[in-house]
């Protein structure tokens, strides 16, 4: 029973692999150029991996903007209202108390409050949309090649890839100037 539960925790934790071929580059502006050049050969579900942030590269593979940034807006207006609804509601009706003519709703006073209930709700959804978007928690993911987190950059088209033909995607890597091709499953 425990053995199958463990089993079945670590499935959902693993990186599914996939077969495909992966092409390596010795420069960041290569692969750019290549990237650009595979999008618009009409590849559209191929990756880039690379050690760093690459200007231009986003656009060159095609990457959607994330909706990270309007789950934030969305949560953070959410913990702006309930911020402030929570304080008019236990100053002004659930228990009200008058103190020298003030006002029960006393908007300055409430600011403090409703700013931190606003940061609060808009991080917590913003790292937890972060997890959501990206499949996270993943370990033990496959490893393509071990300077690809220090000195080399790829390019991978996975066998999902619409027309994918193992040997065409090769001569494609070969052509767009790849130092190193493999195939296999990552």
């Amino acid at each position: 029973m425990i053995d199958s539960i463990i089993d079945k925790v670590n499935n959902l934790l693993r990186s599914p692999t996939t077969k495909g071929v992966v092409g390596f580059f010795d420069d960041d502006h290569e692969c750019v150029v290549a990237a650009t050049k595979m999008r618009e050969a009409g590849y559209k579900h191929f990756d880039a991996i690379t050690p760093f942030p690459v200007h231009g590269m986003e656009e060159a593979v095609g990457v959607k903007r994330s909706p990270i940034p309007y789950v934030t807006f969305v949560m953070g207006l959410t913990g702006c209202s309930a911020g402030l609804f929570l304080q008019y509601w236990t100053s002004a009706v659930d228990w009200p108390v008058l103190v020298g003519g003030m006002p029960m709703f006393s908007l300055p006073a409430f600011i403090p409050v409703t700013f931190e209930t606003t940061i609060l709700f808009g991080a917590l959804s913003s790292v937890a949309a972060m997890f959501a978007f990206n499949k996270l928690p993943k370990v033990d993911p496959p490893v393509l090649d071990p300077l690809l987190t220090c000195s080399r950059f790829a390019l991978w088209v996975p066998s999902t890839e619409p027309g994918y033909n193992e040997d065409k995607v090769k001569a494609f890597m070969e052509e767009l100037g790849a130092k190193d091709i493999k195939s296999g499953e990552f």
